[in-house]
């Protein structure tokens, strides 16, 4: 029988595992913060009473088995001076299947039928108005994902101004799965958001499976400024219940400092830092591997070596 591993996520970081991930032996459920309100997805929210769609778009092309030109068309933006400006094809389909649905599970589900998706992915909710607010350490109050990534104040502290219905389906899959993955990407607008609702957080202690992090390439400006290995476990867990996590996958790979230098200068970002001492202080198990790969300029985490170190932490018992 297949293990079975749930992955919490959004974005960039979510799609680029699930890549790797999909290829492998494993019964995988996606679950995706729907909280976002920026750019294509921001406006057909707006426009049409609805769940956010844009990872979601991402996550399903990634786990797809069609055609690469299908997936190009999937993702494509329009670029032009009416109304569709800004707004990718997938984000669109999505939008009709709902409008002909009512249901974003359901339209996920006809999604991945027709391009090929052999696993689950589901939307942490399917409530229409879910909006994502955060208290900075200056004491301002920050209403809206797009505003909190936007503000660069330090973050305090992230909440929903009213707690979404969880679906049942994620509450099934969290219990029973044998390995629960957090993956990369922002903190506090990609991962938290799936974690602070309390059915999740009761699901996630009724399990025994291990939880899992894979630590961020790079730190974020006023979310996780300075943040080494530690910090960023530190942070997920004093959001968690009664369970911590157990293992966190983290890259030692060797950076040039040209694109160090490029990061620290235009974006304010540093490379996260692993600090094995206080690692080990937390009882967190370090699988530290070369996981990094530069695109285009860009370091990225490669997915086929990430998925390679979860199986092997899956089946080495």
């Amino acid at each position: 029988m297949k293990k079975k591993v749930v992955i919490f996520g959004g974005g960039t970081g979510l799609s680029t595992l699930l890549k790797g991930l999909k290829d492998f032996p494993l019964d995988i459920t996606a679950i995706i913060t729907v909280s976002d309100n920026g750019r294509s997805t921001g406006r057909l929210r707006e426009e049409f009473n609805m769940p956010a769609v844009g990872d979601i778009r991402q996550v399903i092309s990634n786990l797809s088995d069609t055609s690469d030109t299908i997936k190009n068309m999937l993702e494509y933006r329009f670029e032009t001076s009416s109304d569709l400006n800004g707004h990718t094809v997938g984000n669109l389909i999505l939008t009709s299947m709902f409008n002909i649905t009512g249901s974003l599970k359901k339209s996920i589900s006809n999604l991945s039928k027709l391009l090929d998706v052999h696993h689950k992915v589901l939307p942490l909710s399917e409530d229409r108005k879910i909006t994502l607010m955060a208290t900075t350490t200056k004491g301002n109050i920050i209403e809206g994902e797009s505003e909190i990534t936007e503000s660069k104040e330090k973050i305090e502290h992230i909440f929903y101004k009213k707690e979404p219905h969880v679906l049942p389906e994620v509450v099934d899959a969290i219990k029973s799965a044998d390995l629960i993955v957090f993956s990369m990407g922002s903190l506090y607008t990609s991962l938290l958001p799936n974690i602070i609702c309390h059915k999740v957080l009761d699901a996630i202690d009724s399990t025994n499976a291990p939880i899992m992090y894979i630590c961020n390439a790079m730190t974020q400006p006023g979310e996780t400024d300075h943040f080494t290995v530690s910090d960023h476990i530190q942070m997920i867990n004093s959001y968690l219940n009664k369970r911590r996590i157990n293992a966190v996958i983290a890259s030692n790979s060797k950076i040039d400092k040209s694109i160090t230098k490029k990061y620290v200068t235009e974006e304010q970002k540093d490379p996260v830092k692993i600090d094995k001492n206080k690692i080990e202080k937390l009882n967190v198990e370090l699988i530290e591997s070369d996981v990094f790969k530069v695109e285009e300029g860009k370091l990225r985490h490669d997915s086929i070596k990430l998925a390679t170190l979860i199986m092997y932490y899956l089946m080495r018992d």
